[in-house]
């Protein structure tokens, strides 16, 4: 990320607000995670998880203003048993940009994340605007144009992946990248609870699951995001890219791993690593 921090005013956030935000991007920058900045913000009440989406908000408005897009959004936490393990309730959600993504079967440069992991999941494409109040199932089918398999890969920019709900959040919910596939399908016909995702990893299947393992199905999350953020007055758009959250376990990634994912009714997708010292 370009050093820019000055072009976005902090004087709306608090002091511990600030130190974390650039503690996160100074990791992104430098290629170096940092200490988790829950020691900075608290561990994990609703003050902290709202502290938490300001930094994350900061470092949002830091990366717009050197020219980054922001296309969507992603659901993290979506399975309850990492939400019991980390002692939330509630799922998580971060931003997308453009230069995120990793065409279909492609390559990421070596040492482009810290320490990523990869996880499959489903991905919705809105064909118009979401209410900007609390949203339905209904709602949510009516905007969505299409379905794509997808696979995101998570990266942290907290040393070791130490990480709490406030950690997760602040560092923009662990985004890394993310690979769509390359075939839409409609939603007419397709029950996304009952979908069916088996992921390999060189090969060997390293991931499995249903989309009933994503918050109870990916149209369950997907509203949960749709509404969360029209509370905050920054309701999903049309165009806006949807990433529902995981099916099955993230496993991690290493220099010259591949990746194929296939869920059922929607296809396959798949992504690989470039071996270390492979820069291009």
């Amino acid at each position: 990320m370009p050093n820019v921090p000055d072009r976005v005013p902090t004087d709306a956030f608090p002091g511990a607000v600030v130190k974390a935000a650039d503690a996160l991007a100074e990791a992104a920058r430098g290629g170096t995670a940092c200490p988790p900045v829950r020691t900075l913000l608290g561990d994990g009440d609703d003050g902290d998880i709202e502290a938490a989406y300001a930094v994350q908000r900061l470092n949002l408005q830091r990366e717009q203003a050197t020219g980054r897009r922001i296309v969507g959004r992603k659901i993290g936490l979506t399975s309850l048993a990492v939400q019991r393990q980390l002692g939330v309730d509630q799922p998580d959600f971060g931003a997308l940009f453009a230069d995120m993504a990793v065409p279909e079967g492609g390559e990421v440069a070596a040492g482009r994340l810290l320490q990523p992991k990869v996880e499959a999941e489903v991905a919705l494409v809105l064909g118009s605007d979401l209410p900007p109040a609390r949203c339905t199932v209904v709602d949510l089918l009516r905007a969505t144009d299409f379905a794509l398999p997808a696979l995101e890969i998570v990266d942290s920019r907290v040393r070791d992946w130490d990480i709490s709900i406030v950690d997760t959040i602040a560092d923009n919910a662990s985004c890394g990248m993310y690979v769509l596939g390359a075939f839409p399908v409609p939603l007419t016909g397709v029950n996304l609870r009952s979908v069916q995702m088996s992921m390999t990893r060189n090969g060997e299947m390293v991931s499995e699951g249903t989309g009933a393992d994503c918050l109870g199905g990916p149209l369950n999350a997907a509203v949960w995001l749709a509404s969360a953020l029209a509370e905050r007055g920054d309701p999903l758009r049309a165009g806006d890219l949807v990433l529902t959250g995981a099916l099955g376990p993230m496993v991690p990634a290493a220099p010259g791993d591949v990746f194929q994912a296939r869920i059922s009714n929607l296809g396959a997708v798949g992504v690989g690593f470039a071996a270390e010292g492979d820069n291009r």
